[in-house]
């Protein structure tokens, strides 16, 4: 019995069984790791009403990003919200070259592979993502998952003085880090953002002696 009640035709071989999945992804060293850091821009925040815009993502290889693998990609608009266009500046028919959203996303899962994804505030392009995977009749993503926004909180002093916020936001952490903002609110220059942020968060992170996937996990 496969894996999925239906199987798409030309779907990519790792997808096919991930039994040994995350034990592999544990057993290596983390500087052996492969990230791909993700970002969406969307019509809106409603998984089911709303649609992708663009999803820009990188790749982090030996705590580096590598720039020669990097995920830009636009997507031909079924529903146009004009509410948003004033934060990611996506016009219905702009001059960009666009695709669909099947080919889009089939082409998001050759890119992600197994990689172990980041994202900030995560649960929403996962959610946004995995939607669409469904609506498409592809297989959801089933990648371990880090959210910049909760490992962040881990590189800060506990103390009854002062209390960590509940959620940081890309800004937050662009102003702390001293990270250009530069490309802010497209799918490609937030990723970037991220991952300059997930490698900074990691560089105070590994001073610690228990540092590791699994406690990034808890």
């Amino acid at each position: 019995m496969g894996l999925f009640r239906k199987t798409p035709k030309n779907l990519p071989e790792f997808w096919i069984n991930y039994a040994n999945l995350f034990k592999e992804t544990q057993n290596k060293n983390f500087e052996d790791l492969v990230f791909v850091v993700l970002d969406t821009e969307t019509t809106g925040f409603s998984f089911e009403e709303d649609r992708i815009l663009s999803i820009g993502a990188v790749k982090i290889k030996k705590e580096t990003i590598s720039v020669q693998e990097v995920f830009d990609i636009y997507l031909e608009q079924e529903k146009f919200n004009k509410d948003t266009v004033h934060v990611h500046g996506l016009l219905k028919n702009g001059q960009r070259d666009c695709i669909s959203e099947t080919l889009a996303l089939e082409k998001f899962l050759d890119y992600v592979g197994n990689a172990i994804i980041i994202a900030h505030h995560a649960g929403f392009d996962m959610g946004m993502l995995n939607t669409a995977l469904e609506r498409n009749g592809l297989p959801k993503l089933k990648n371990t998952v880090l959210d910049t926004g909760v490992i962040y909180k881990k590189t800060l002093i506990k103390s009854y003085l002062v209390q960590p916020k509940t959620n940081y936001t890309l800004d937050e952490l662009a102003d702390k880090f001293s990270i250009s903002k530069k490309d802010r609110h497209t799918a490609l220059g937030d990723a970037y953002i991220t991952a300059v942020a997930f490698l900074k968060i990691i560089s105070r992170l590994k001073e610690k002696k228990n540092f590791s996937l699994k406690y990034l996990l808890r």
